[in-house]
């Protein structure tokens, strides 16, 4: 039977590096891993950055809805429509606002039997564990029912941190194996079994933000990048994007995390739905992106 690992963590807790690892330890080992990875703008930025690791055949991206509600039914189809293999397992990155308690409850449902019981992987950024302020609530869900906690981000964390961190995680899921991210042993995960710890309930409208993309033009310098990021307001969660600068023959990708960290380095290709600036959270209008990209045109032009 094949294992279903859904990996969840807050928005920036490092689920996409996470997945990324585990394929090529898949493929390393010679299982046949097929990916599934959901987003609320454009699923495909991050999916197509897996194509150079796996046949694009097996990776799916699920754009424009939650797969905690909304997008369940679109779920449950495309992982019962997955091909069979003899060494085959599924990885599946929800979004980072997910409902994960919900999502594991409706997964856990319709699914062939050919499956094993979906088990869940949560990522926490150590560093901004519950430092998330109104949204720590949504945070915490995520790691009810997961069957293992991965501790990513520990490099810039005093063991003081990680000890209190991993005391917290363990009063909320008392269950769940925690690791650190880096020890993280793909072998270990058809093993697994999932949770069934008391939840307590998230109010579903907490986990459901608003979200929006525009196109974006080739950059003239680096900083613009920044200044894009700096610009939209820290309502905004997650900023991502990829674009082409000056002259260069290859794109750029970056992205803004909920600490505001700003990150850039190159895309690997060609992003099939062109560039684009994509965020998640309040505030999240066009309007309010294209401003940002006309103001940091501006700013570097005089």
């Amino acid at each position: 039977m094949e294992a279903i690992v859904v990996i969840v963590g807050f928005l920036g807790a490092g689920k996409t590096t996470l997945l990324k690892n585990l394929i090529k330890s898949a493929l390393v080992q010679n299982w046949q891993p097929f990916v599934i990875l959901n987003d609320y703008e454009n699923a495909n930025l991050d999916i197509d950055q897996l194509s150079d690791d796996i046949d694009p055949k097996s990776l799916k991206s699920l754009s424009g809805s939650c797969i905690c509600c909304s997008g369940i039914s679109q779920l449950r189809d495309t992982v019962n429509r997955i091909p069979s293999r003899p060494k085959g397992i599924t990885l599946i990155e929800s979004n980072g606002t997910t409902d994960a308690c919900s999502l594991m409850g409706f997964l856990g449902v319709g699914i062939d039997g050919r499956f094993l019981p979906p088990i869940q992987l949560s990522v926490i950024d150590v560093k901004n564990w519950q430092m998330r302020g109104e949204h720590n609530e949504l945070e915490a869900n995520q790691i009810q029912v997961s069957s293992i906690i991965a501790l990513a981000h520990l490099e810039q964390s005093p063991l003081s941190r990680v000890a209190q961190v991993t005391a917290e995680i363990k009063a909320i899921n008392p269950s769940a194996t925690i690791l650190p991210i880096e020890t993280l042993d793909l072998s270990q995960l058809p093993e697994v079994t999932p949770i069934d710890n008391d939840i307590k309930k998230l109010a579903h409208h907490k986990a459901h933000w608003a979200s929006c993309s525009t196109d974006l033009p080739n950059l003239p310098v680096y900083s613009c990048i920044k200044e894009i990021c700096t610009l939209l307001p820290s309502t905004i969660l997650r900023v991502k994007g990829c674009t082409q600068i000056a002259n260069e023959s290859h794109f750029t990708y970056f992205e803004r995390s909920p600490d505001g960290e700003v990150y850039i380095r190159p895309y690997k290709g060609s992003p099939t739905t062109g560039a684009k600036l994509l965020t998640i959270g309040p505030g999240s209008e066009k309007n309010v992106l294209e401003d940002a990209i006309k103001q940091s045109l501006h700013l570097v032009s005089v």
